[in-house]
This record gives C-alpha cells, sequence and structure tokens, in this order.
C-alpha cells in the first residue's frame, strides 16, 4: 500500500459546536475529529438505560463501564418511563435522571441524554405515552398539538439535569434529538430550539444520520452504527448484508439496515460526501451486542463484536460509541406492559421484561467476554486516540470485489504520514474467513525515508483474527518500527521505565522492530536479538507476564515492551489504586472506585487472584485480610484465602407439569410470528418449581439450562424474568425478586416458577444453529452461581 500524502488541515469554525466560553477543556469539532482543551479527543461512549436498572445499583455499574474503557455514558430518556400516565412525571427511584448524571459526575464519565421524544430503544410506543397518541396530533412533526405536550416534557427534563452542564462543571458532553427520524429536518431544528428554549445546554447536539437521513444543515452532528446482527429482518431472510457490510474496511458512513423496519423507503435527502466533508466520523451505535425478537433471535458472540469495532477504527471512526454497552429490564408498567410488541403496531414482538441485548455487561451487570474484548481496544483508544484521530484511513488497491468476498484479506492503515496503524479483519460471523499464508504487508508511508515491509518471515493470518499494529509509534523516545502485536497501553513499572503492553496475536509469533538510531541497548528474556544496522529485530520472544523487553534509549530514556499472550492480555485493567497507575491482571470483574481509595473485584471465584504493576509497597488487604503474594514475571500476583464459599451451587428443580402441545403459530405486523398469549403459560407450558434456600448472599443468579420456545418465571402470579430460547443459559437475578416469599420455610411461599412453552414446529422463527430441539420445554438443569465483590485496600 501506499499511503497517500495527508489531506490539507481540517476546516474549523464552521460549526456551532462548542463549550461557552471559559469551560475549562473546551469541547470543539473540525471536519474531521473532535477535540478537548485543543487536543484531539477520541470519545468512548456506552448506552445504559437507568429506568431499566436498580437505582441502587447504577454506582457500581458505572465503574465496571468505566473500568471497560468507557469515557461517556449515553441514556435515553424514556417518556413512557416517565409520565405512563398524563401528568404525573416521575423522577424516583430508578427514574431519578439527576442521580444518575450525578454519579457519572462523581466518577468522572461524561454523560450523554438522548432525549426523544420518540426513542426506539424497543419500549412500547418508542417511547411515546400511550395518552399521546390517543390525542388528536401527529407525532413526530412540528403539529402544535404534539409540539405543547412535548414542550412540557423538555422542561422536566431540562429541570432535572439544571446546573449539570459543562458552564456549571456537568457531565453532559452531548445531547441527541430524536432518533432515526429521516425525513423531517424541519421537526429536528425545531425540537433543538425546544430543548435550548427549556434550558438544556451541551456543546454537542446530534442526531442519528443512517438511512440517508435529511439533517438540518449544520445544527446537529451526525452518528452513525453498525451492528454484527439485527433482529428486525425477516426469520428467513439469512444473515442481513447490511450487517455484512461492517466487517469490510470502507469509508462509506451510512448504514441503511438499521431501523429500516420502521421507515417506508430509503431516502437520499442528503449527499453522504457532503457529509463527511463537514463533519468527523463518529458513532453511536456500534452493536454492543443484539436484542432477540421472536419471530428472529440472532446470537452475537464476543468476536463478532470485537471485530466489528475494531474495523470501525480502521475505517476512520473518531468516535465509538455503542448500543448497548450494559443490559437491563423492563419495568412494570402501572397501566400496561413497556415492550415493544406487535399489539402496539409496531413489527417486533420483544420479551415483555428482558433487555439483555447480548451487551457487554449483562442484564443484572454479569461480565460477558465482549466486554473484556472492546476493554483491550478501549485501553489502547485512551492511550493513543489522540495521535489515531487526525489519522486518516488508507485501503490498499487490492481488496475485496464486493461483500460476499472472501478470499482477498480485508486490511487499512491509518496515518498521519510518518506513523499510523495497520488494522486487519479475518473475522466475520455465521460464514468463517479462510486463512492467509505467506503474508506480509508493504506499506510506503509518505513522511518515511522506506517502505516498511512486516514481519520480516511471512505469517500465516489465521481465521477468526482481527487486530491491530504499530508502525513508527513513538514509546519514550523509542521508536517502534512495527510490531506484529496490537498496543494495549503503558504504564510506568515503578522505576522509572514507561512499558509499553502489547497483545500477541493468537497463531502469529510476535516481532519487534526498533528503529537502531534510538536505541543504546536493548535485553530480552526469551527469542534473539539480531542489529539490521539501522534496524534491532527481535524474534521468537514467548509472550507471557515474563516477556518484557527492556530499551535504554540514546536519549538517556528507559523503555520496555511487554508482550502478552492473547488470553493474558484480555484480562489487562489499568486505573488508579492506591495512589498510583496500576495495571491489574484479572480474569474476573475490576472496578477502580477513586472515591473510596479501594480497588473492588467481582468474583464467582472462591479463590480470586489478581495481578499487579506496579505492586504496592505493601501488599494489599483484602475485605480486611492479608493475601499470599507471589511473583508472576514482572508482576506481583495476590491470592485471598479460601473461604467456605462455593461457587456454583446445583439449585433443587421439581417438575410440576409437562408441557402440553404447542401453540399454533399467529402473525402480527408484517406478517411477522408473534409471541404466545399470556394465557398458554398457565395451561400449556411446562411448569417448575424452583426452591430458593435460605442463604444464598446478594449478588447470587439462577443460571436456568433449558429449550423450548418462550420461558418465564413467575414468583405467584407476578412476572419477574423472561427469555425467548436461543441458545443461551437464562440467568434470573435473586436480588431482583421478592426473596422473603421465595425462601424455602416462608410463610405461604410459592416458591419460584418457572414456566416454559415448546415451539410449534411450522412457527416462522429463526433460531440459531445448535440451539438444541425448541419443540420440547424442559428444564435441563440450573445452578445457583454467587459472584462475590471484594474490597482491596492498601496494605
Amino acid at each position: 500500500m501506499r499511503v497517500p500524502e495527508p489531506s490539507a488541515p481540517p476546516r474549523t469554525g464552521h460549526l456551532p459546536f462548542a463549550d461557552a466560553p471559559g469551560v475549562p477543556d473546551p469541547i470543539g469539532v473540525t471536519s474531521r475529529w473532535l477535540t478537548r482543551g485543543g487536543r484531539p479527543w477520541f470519545p468512548v461512549s456506552g448506552e445504559f438505560h437507568y429506568s431499566r436498572y436498580p437505582a441502587g445499583e447504577w454506582e457500581e455499574e458505572l465503574l465496571k463501564m468505566k473500568a471497560g474503557g468507557v469515557s461517556a455514558v449515553a441514556g435515553y430518556v424514556i417518556w413512557i418511563h416517565h409520565e405512563e400516565a398524563e401528568g404525573r412525571v416521575r423522577f424516583d427511584g430508578s427514574l431519578d435522571l439527576r442521580r444518575f448524571a450525578e454519579l457519572c459526575a462523581r466518577h468522572g464519565l461524561d454523560f450523554i441524554p438522548r432525549i426523544g421524544p420518540w426513542s426506539h430503544a424497543e419500549v412500547r410506543n418508542g417511547g411515546l405515552p400511550d395518552w399521546l397518541l390517543a390525542r388528536p396530533c401527529v407525532p413526530r412533526t412540528d403539529d402544535p398539538a404534539y409540539l405543547e405536550p412535548v414542550r412540557h416534557w423538555y422542561a422536566a427534563i431540562a429541570e432535572r439535569l439544571r446546573g449539570l452542564d459543562r458552564a456549571h462543571g456537568g457531565p453532559i458532553v452531548a445531547i441527541q434529538i430524536e432518533n432515526e427520524l429521516y425525513d423531517q429536518p424541519g421537526h429536528l431544528l425545531t425540537l433543538k430550539r425546544t430543548a435550548r428554549e427549556a434550558g438544556l445546554s451541551a456543546p454537542l447536539w446530534t442526531s442519528t444520520a443512517w438511512g440517508g437521513v435529511q439533517l438540518p444543515p449544520d445544527e446537529l452532528l451526525p452518528l452513525y452504527g453498525g451492528y454484527p446482527e439485527a433482529f428486525w429482518t425477516e426469520a428467513d431472510g439469512g444473515w442481513p448484508d447490511t450487517c455484512r457490510k461492517h466487517y469490510f474496511f470502507t469509508h462509506q458512513r451510512d448504514d441503511e439496515g438499521i431501523g429500516a423496519d420502521l421507515r417506508p423507503t430509503t431516502v437520499r435527502g442528503s449527499d453522504p460526501a457532503a457529509l463527511a466533508d463537514r463533519f468527523p466520523w463518529a458513532t453511536c451505535e456500534l452493536g454492543g451486542g443484539m436484542a432477540v425478537a421472536y419471530h428472529r433471535r440472532p446470537r452475537v458472540d464476543a468476536a463478532d463484536i470485537g471485530a466489528l469495532a475494531l474495523t470501525k477504527i480502521g475505517c476512520g471512526s473518531v468516535w465509538q460509541g455503542y448500543y448497548m454497552f450494559h443490559g437491563g429490564t423492563n419495568p412494570a408498567g402501572e397501566l400496561t406492559t413497556l415492550q415493544e410488541s406487535h399489539a402496539t403496531g409496531y413489527p417486533n414482538d420483544l420479551p415483555v421484561l428482558t433487555y439483555d441485548f447480548q451487551a457487554p455487561l449483562g442484564e443484572y451487570g454479569q461480565y460477558r467476554p465482549s466486554y473484556h474484548e472492546l476493554r483491550l481496544q478501549h485501553l489502547f483508544l485512551a492511550d493513543f486516540g489522540h495521535l489515531l484521530a487526525p489519522m486518516e484511513s488508507a485501503l490498499p488497491e487490492r481488496r475485496p470485489t464486493g461483500q460476499h468476498d472472501r478470499d482477498t484479506l480485508r486490511w487499512a492503515v491509518r496515518s498521519d504520514g510518518t506513523s499510523g496503524f495497520l488494522f486487519v479483519t479475518n473475522h466475520q460471523p455465521h460464514e468463517p474467513l479462510p486463512d492467509h499464508p505467506d503474508t506480509a504487508f508493504t506499506i510506503e508511508l509518505p513522511g518515511a525515508s522506506a517502505p516498511l515491509t512486516l514481519p520480516g518471515t511471512p505469517v500465516t493470518i489465521p481465521s477468526g483474527s482481527y487486530f491491530c499494529w504499530p508502525l513508527r509509534l513513538d514509546v519514550a523516545g523509542l521508536r517502534l518500527d512495527w510490531a506484529t502485536a496490537q498496543p494495549v497501553c503503558t504504564v510506568d513499572d515503578g522505576g522509572g521505565r514507561t512499558v509499553l503492553v502489547l497483545a500477541a496475536t493468537d497463531g502469529i509469533a510476535p516481532e519487534l522492530a526498533l528503529d537502531a538510531r534510538g536505541v543504546e541497548s536493548v535485553r530480552t528474556p526469551s527469542g534473539e536479538i539480531a542489529d539490521l544496522g539501522d534496524r534491532v529485530l527481535i524474534t521468537g520472544l514467548r509472550p507471557g507476564t515474563d516477556a518484557l523487553v527492556e530499551v535504554d534509549t540514546t536519549d538517556g530514556g528507559r523503555a520496555g515492551l511487554l508482550v502478552l499472550d492473547a488470553a493474558t492480555a484480555r484480562t489487562v485493567y489499568r486505573g488508579t489504586a492506591w495512589g498510583a497507575e496500576r495495571l491489574v491482571l484479572c480474569g474476573d470483574g475490576v472496578v477502580f472506585d477513586e472515591t473510596a481509595d479501594e480497588v473492588r473485584l467481582h468474583s464467582a471465584a472462591a479463590e480470586p487472584t489478581f495481578a499487579v504493576l506496579p505492586a504496592p509497597a505493601r501488599a494489599p488487604v483484602v475485605n480486611g485480610a492479608g493475601v499470599r503474594a507471589a511473583e508472576d514475571g514482572v508482576f506481583t500476583r495476590y491470592t485471598v484465602a479460601p473461604g467456605d464459599e462455593r461457587d456454583v451451587v446445583e439449585a433443587r428443580v421439581t417438575p410440576v407439569r409437562p408441557a402440553g402441545p404447542a401453540p399454533e403459530p399467529v402473525t402480527g405486523e408484517l406478517g411477522r410470528a408473534s409471541a404466545p398469549a399470556d394465557g398458554y403459560f398457565d395451561t400449556v407450558a411446562a411448569e417448575y418449581r424452583v426452591d430458593v434456600p435460605r442463604r444464598l448472599p446478594a449478588g447470587t443468579l439462577l443460571r436456568v439450562h433449558w429449550t423450548g420456545d418462550v420461558a418465564r418465571a413467575y414468583v405467584g402470579d407476578t412476572l419477574v424474568a423472561d427469555q425467548f430460547h436461543a441458545g443461551r443459559a437464562w440467568d434470573i437475578g435473586l436480588d431482583r425478586l421478592p426473596t422473603e416469599l421465595l425462601r424455602a420455610g416462608a410463610p405461604h411461599t410459592e416458591g419460584l416458577s418457572l414456566r416454559l412453552l415448546p415451539r410449534h414446529p411450522d412457527a416462522p422463527v429463526y433460531v440459531p444453529e445448535g440451539t438444541g430441539d425448541g419443540g420440547v420445554a424442559a428444564v435441563a438443569r440450573a445452578e445457583w452461581i454467587t459472584v462475590r465483590s471484594w474490597s482491596v485496600r492498601a496494605g
């Protein structure tokens, strides 16, 4: 690849997006990237719906998101959740918008309220209250009869968020107007003006921009998206091309597939190239997972999510925004259920309660493998995003001929002309891509005296791999010409050496090439060092916690290159702990609570273990007790003394009645299969009783392995959890249930009732292959899994 000469400097001052005068570290927007404090800024935002999660657990979940590399929390302000009954606007409990925003601020997270009025979010009526739709008005237009209640709603939001804008030191960096409104630019402008008149303020005002959106000129920052799968397409439609496209490097920003079931046509009211010329490539809905509808139940795995996200960075994204980053549960409505459904004229039937979304953090805060995949990328962006944001994306001459070309290697480079990063994606869902043997890359950078050809010995790019390699990266005065390992982050080792942590790529031997002009001496614990004159080449290094290459530079600096194996790299956290910035290796969850000066582990293991670099002067204490310490390469590993607890306890599940005949299929909007009616759960569902032990600690999940079509859990007549079967185990959070009525031996206890419906063989429903027999409604097994919180403080 011959990387083009850098473009002219970006346009500035042409957009009305900026902080008020005098705001510290002011936010701005150029035509190619965002700025903060005059420096290129690469935000990472993650969606979390506060109204779908218990308020008492918000703070810990926000800390989980921050530890996962999220710098800004986005969330819909869902009108029907707050004002289900007209005139009674609620901001109490899990609807306390102000408290949620203040918690974001408390922990250094930006906040992005998405204020609708229409949100979608798989909510009843897209979030518009029933009473509003009963009025003689035309929603989502400038109809005065619609705008009048919208003004009241925006005023209520503004009142709750008063004083939390950046001009007053608050966390609100952006506000999204409406959602997926593609053909009403005048109405979008009216909504923005209405919100500002109500008192809402932010440096960035945004709009979703997919589907050929028409936006009021220069009034809203267009944000894009892309999902690995889609619940909103047809059951028999296969993997949508609009999802497939996101695993290719391209400079096309739009995704015409998102929300296409809710608009009659795809319009081209605005020229995508014109938007690209004026606005940076920013996103708000990269798929952190995918919801499950009754008629279509996609399964999304960690690699699907990680590969898509990394591909978007290689394409040129300068803002990684995820929907969803954290799952939740629909609140119980006072008047109706609150999920999207055929009953309200929408094209998809969603579960009544669960909105897990297969997100990196689940419905009950469960850590998913995708959380660790994305955290690896976010650590990289935290350290190198300011370098990456101004770098333009370049594509090779030989690239895939179309979306069904699986044979041509997919790669791109982002560069500023003298340095950059190489991106490779050899993974996509459903249809595995082949190995690419004997591969090397030759990259001509306009600011380099000679092309880079890497690695020195060609390698096989394994099927399923995706990665980013550095090109001429400066590390504390050392120039790393290339590494066949992905940069993760930097840390001071406690002895004055700046260490760049890299993640090896499975199946590819690490190779490090150093510019010899900056090298005084090199020491490596394994492998070979070759002096090639203008370059020092390190090969044969065995990745691991001891794979630290120590370099003394000619200017007196000290640098280190620590190459972790891929599995260990996915356990890396970085945060401020006990007075210093440290790396923590832990296969479980870790949060850094600077306000309490402690680290907390979330683990289901009886003996949690974690490693730290640099180690504190004295061994930390866990829950007030000492820990065992041992060397683990350049880290110090600490292990908590075992207790009497067991991490998994088999649950006692008693069959009550077998399933009857599967309900006959019924179709609704667009001819799509509708979920079975409520009455079937009382008449033909298989029923099981789960006895809840008296002594189960907080944080306990019931994990149910089952087959069938639809499952619901009841306490008495109250629905407390549900799931459409798609091959994943069903988790039910004990903390969310009325446990005083569930415990074995409690007066009048009815236990937890699980009711499972079988699926009719003729039901037009898509489920992933290998998910079991949907025609058999049965519980195979269930267990209690307790995730405990361990407080780690300075010794």
